[in-house]
């Protein structure tokens, strides 16, 4: 684990950073008020990846400056076409450590605690520790992750987003104390590696509004580990996670939450909100799982 808080400096032009200043332009679609109260936040993010890092500098750029991040990869040349901390600069660095300066440059006062280790049993305390709102920025088959954070965000009381992009598009379910359960809506229990993240793909998008364009069905490969992605997907799903953080982070606006979901898709032209009682037990559900099996050319 390691601790980071950028102190506010001048850059080369004498400018002086000024918190006020720096985000006065977001002033008129929330309050003054609303942005002190964003100022004083924090938002525990799992992944500083493709979606998990452009989680984080939405959220930083809206005036959050309380953070906590884990990721224990580095940056290689096959993130480039999605992630923002990914550049000839930054291969083989640690992106906690990068996303982290990212997060500086834009908020020198931001506090970013990072956890270069990932999230495992002895580290989910010190990850939600004093957390306001979980973002989910874990790689898609990082299901283990996934599931111990969203199982203690529940015991804790802690709201808990997940945003993924599918394609073109992105699709957004937001589980809250007393709601719907991760598990109770992803029923993963008792399956193997490669169904649970069929199933984690199939509760995400019920709609699968991205199925249609997918050119080249080799490229996804569940039990390798491997899927495409494109950088629209990823900046989708930002903004998408980022206005149900300000509303839940606010208590201002309708949150839509689990069983309910939403699924926007650019290139489809179409916004799509889903109802799945009972999640993946669901009979349309289930269908859909089965047809989706078929669709990547598994067997049940």
């Amino acid at each position: 684990m390691l601790g980071s808080e950028g102190e506010p400096r001048k850059r080369r032009s004498g400018t002086r950073f000024e918190y006020e200043r720096a985000f006065s332009r977001t002033i008129g679609w929330i309050t003054a008020a609303e942005q002190t109260a964003l100022r004083s936040k924090r938002i525990a993010i799992g992944g500083m990846g493709g979606v998990g890092g452009a989680h984080l500098l939405a959220l930083a750029r809206l005036g959050i400056q309380r953070f906590t991040v884990a990721d224990g990869d580095v940056f290689e040349l096959e993130n480039f076409n999605r992630q923002l901390g990914a550049s000839m600069r930054t291969i083989g660095r640690a992106k906690v450590e990068v996303m982290a300066e990212l997060v500086h440059d834009i908020n020198p006062e931001a506090e970013v605690v990072a956890l270069p280790g990932g999230i495992d049993a002895d580290h989910v305390d010190r990850f939600l520790a004093g957390a306001d709102l979980f973002v989910d920025g874990l790689d898609l088959f990082a299901l283990e992750a996934r599931r111990l954070v969203f199982a203690a965000c529940a015991v804790r009381g802690i709201p808990a987003i997940t945003a993924a992009p599918l394609g073109m598009g992105a699709a957004l379910l937001v589980f809250v104390p007393g709601g719907m359960t991760f598990e109770r809506y992803f029923r993963l229990e008792g399956h193997d590696r490669v169904e649970q993240v069929l199933r984690f793909l199939v509760g995400l998008a019920p709609a699968a509004l991205h199925r249609g364009y997918l050119v080249d069905r080799g490229t996804v490969d569940l039990a390798a580990g491997r899927a495409s992605s494109t950088p629209m997907g990823v900046h989708l799903a930002a903004g998408v996670a980022a206005t149900a953080a300000l509303k839940i982070l606010l208590g201002r606006g309708s949150v839509l939450v689990a069983p309910h979901g939403i699924q926007l898709d650019a290139y489809e032209n179409r916004l799509r909100r889903t109802w799945r009682p009972g999640g993946n037990a669901n009979p349309l559900q289930r269908f859909t799982l089965y047809m989706t099996r078929r669709f990547i050319g598994r067997s049940s």
